[in-house]
């Protein structure tokens, strides 16, 4: 239920002559009421124009990147009516506790009230086969543009979170389903409206402690780091899952190169569900507005000034740091303050490991933790995370003695959501909480554990090859683990990898043409995101063709060798281009003649200008700035590093370690790569000589004791395998 607020009123300021009315909000002044086509135009008050702008045929207009806290005049071309005054809102600027609590949330679907005047369509829910007035209970918030407040469904975790006893809140962020206002991805509109959420559903009187957890993940669980960072003060514990850490890096542009693959679908879904309905957007709000909900059918009237997300992305092919920054969790990680539970899998084909770069400045505190782990977008949600994520929650939101065993019957619910039909049930983890006398007590056990928790071969760890269960575990205390030790590789004659530098500046140069037709875009033919989380996936994951690639591979390792991190190909690079696009992949040759799929990265050359802030000897960090863009220069070798994306491996003892350089394209099962056709016309080269030495720098963790047995091959959750076959080089 919606309760209206003199703030609420207060906030369409407007002279009394005025024709239309004006909502100021975070950055942005929106006009609504005006005639279709009405020119109006933005002002110093003094009379200076900004710019302007025509209302659409909802009469609506929009002015965006507004100075906050600054007035501006608004004038409608043509009227003798004097210019209208608005004053922008500051993001800092929070409502009195009275704004919240005089907003009354009861079960069922209904509308949250932000602080701007926007009204964000919500569905509040008791825990499974409970109802409000037996409360209070504990209680989750899952945010997102997805369909978190659709009344005739659940969103997955929400589902579970109902199922082991929270009353759970859905909200739809501004611009999606029916709640009102536009959709501008993570922009400061949608945080602040984040923190509204919080303390509207904190101040009920069901909700037990007046505080609440937020939970979800992918699009819900990216949103909890920009809430958490907002730091609203009955936040008790956030549970991101599944994130990204940088908008621009992964999934949007790795290494400076436009993913046309999945960051293109992943922003057309948004695109498509920002149509105002009942004409587009998501099915449930067109039902809704059939049905009469006059609410959802006023919040669309904005929606016609949405900008296109895909235009917005294909026009800004550089970082931007002003427009960037704010839209990125790993400028808000460090501003958390209430205990977080962060997991994400190194491989996961929708978001990728770019979340990874943000984990050293994840807050320190005995109640912040995160598990890493081979695997997919869905693999923060099997078993061993899944149970560690119920025991934080029952610690840190609803202040019980965990009980994560109580989610056994779900398991194979779990099971068939993300692995799929007629797949068997995962392994169940030990309870580590049984047994253990009192919260305090196990708030001990929970907080002795490692702040990181590296589950290592997931998929290999169960008599059924690819069933999420790992092998054994690492723990560090910070990231990157300083454990690590850094270990180059360097190119060698005939596709070998060497410990030691060249000594010869004779011959050693070694080409290949990039060809990013050379093989299949994606590694598995459907577009389905839960093909990729099957048991054991129809890989396509075929190797290097010829003289489109090079290869370099050790000899037999004698020892095993672990690592856990980024890595990085640090190339003397030439190229008959301008510019080139380059795919570093590094893989496992067994024993038996498979190969074993690791991790990759990518760099558009002429991106190879790196931040020294932030690079390290085994994480380049390229700026991706405009101004930072180099040509490749003819005849010349130049210094270009590829950094690999974080992963956590075991090189066995008698395989090889080998990295291949390509075009991009090939690794991924939902990613592919803008890159420029070639058809073989361009010729790279890379020099391995004692003066341009050419290597691969892995993060060695030593002293690990993996389980003797190599992993069946497939097997290991997100790692395709195939038959070892060697580049046209011979590595």
């Amino acid at each position: 239920m919606l309760v209206p607020t003199l703030l609420a009123a207060s906030l369409l300021l407007a002279t009394p002559a005025a024709a239309f009315e004006v909502q100021r909000g975070i950055g942005f002044l929106a006009l609504r009421g005006l005639a279709e086509a009405t020119e109006v135009v933005l002002e110093e008050p003094s009379g200076g124009e900004i710019e302007r702008g025509f209302a659409d045929r909802f009469g609506s207009l929009i002015f965006r990147e507004l100075e906050q806290g600054r007035t501006y005049a608004l004038r409608e071309v043509g009227s003798s009516e004097p210019p209208t005054l608005a004053t922008v809102r500051v993001f800092e600027d929070h409502p009195d506790r009275s704004f919240y609590e005089a907003q009354t949330l009861v079960a069922g679907y209904q509308y949250i009230e932000m602080r701007d005047g926007t009204r964000l369509a919500a569905m509040v829910r008791p825990p499974l086969g409970r109802n409000l007035s037996q409360g209070p209970f504990p209680t989750v918030i899952e945010y997102s543009g997805y369909s978190p407040a659709n009344p005739g469904g659940f969103e997955p975790v929400t589902l579970l979170a109902s199922a082991l006893g929270y009353a759970t809140v859905g909200v739809n962020m501004r611009g999606s389903g029916c709640s009102g206002g536009v959709l501008d991805l993570f922009d400061l509109p949608t945080t602040a409206d984040g923190y509204d959420i919080v303390e509207a559903v904190a101040a009920q009187p069901w909700v037990d402690g007046g505080k609440v957890g937020l939970v979800g993940i992918s699009f819900s669980g990216i949103s909890q780091v920009f809430v958490g960072g907002a730091q609203p003060p009955h936040l008790a514990a956030i549970t991101p899952l599944s994130v990204i850490g940088d908008i621009y890096r992964a999934p949007g542009f790795p290494g400076g190169i436009r993913n046309s693959g999945f960051a293109q679908s992943w922003l057309q879904e948004r695109k498509d569900n920002a149509r105002p309905a009942p004409e587009g957007g998501q099915g449930w709000a067109i039902a809704r507005v059939n049905a009469g909900d006059e609410v959802c059918r006023d919040n669309q009237k904005l929606r016609l000034q949405t900008l296109d997300p895909i235009e917005f992305t294909a026009t800004r092919p550089y970082y931007i740091p002003e427009l960037m920054d704010p839209r990125s969790p790993s400028q808000w990680i460090s501003k958390v303050e209430v205990p977080t539970f962060l997991a994400g899998a190194f491989q996961d084909e929708q978001t990728g490991a770019g979340f990874v770069s943000m984990l050293e400045d994840l807050p320190r505190g005995r109640d912040v933790k995160a598990t890493l782990l081979n695997g997919v977008h869905s693999s923060a949600l099997e078993p061993e995370v899944l149970w560690e994520w119920i025991a934080f929650l029952d610690l840190y939101v609803a202040g019980v003695l965990p009980n994560p065993s109580r989610a056994r019957p779900f398991v194979p619910v779990i099971a068939t959501e993300i692995l799929g039909a007629g797949s068997p049930a995962p392994p169940v983890p030990v309870d580590r909480y049984d047994g253990v006398l009192g919260v305090e007590g196990a708030l001990k056990v929970f907080e002795s554990s490692p702040r990181f928790r590296v589950l290592m071969e997931n998929g290999a760890g169960s008599p059924t090859a690819g069933l999420p269960a790992s092998t054994f575990e690492l723990g560090f205390e910070t990231w990157p683990p300083r454990e690590k030790k850094h270990t180059a590789w360097y190119f060698g004659p005939e596709g070998t990898l060497l410990e030691r530098r060249p000594k010869s500046d004779l011959s050693g140069i070694d080409s290949f043409r990039p060809d990013p037709a050379a093989r299949p875009q994606k590694t598995l033919p459907g577009t389905g995101q839960s093909d990729s989380w099957r048991v054991m996936p129809p890989y396509n994951w075929r190797p290097p063709l010829g003289e489109t690639a090079v290869g370099y591979a050790t000899p037999p390792l004698e020892d095993d060798v672990t690592i856990v991190g980024p890595s990085s190909v640090d190339l003397w690079l030439r190229s008959s281009a301008l510019d080139t696009d380059l795919q570093a992949t590094l893989s496992e040759i067994r024993p038996d003649g498979k190969e074993a799929y690791v991790q990759s990265g990518w760099l558009r050359a002429s991106h190879r200008r790196e931040d020294g802030r932030r690079r390290t000897r085994i994480e380049p960090w390229p700026t991706h700035l405009e101004e930072h863009a180099q040509e490749m220069p003819a005849g010349e070798f130049v210094r270009a590093r590829i950094g690999i994306a974080a992963a956590a491996h075991v090189f066995r003892a008698g395989s090889r370690i080998r990295v291949t350089i390509e075009a991009p394209g090939g690794d991924k099962t939902r990613w592919a790569f803008d890159t420029p056709a070639t058809g073989g016309a361009v010729l790279d080269e890379i020099s391995r000589t004692r003066d341009k030495p050419s290597r691969l720098m892995l993060p060695v963790i030593r002293n690990v004791e993996p389980p003797p047995t190599l992993p069946p091959c497939p097997g290991l959750r997100g790692q395709p395998c195939r038959t070892y076959v060697p580049a046209g080089n011979g590595g």
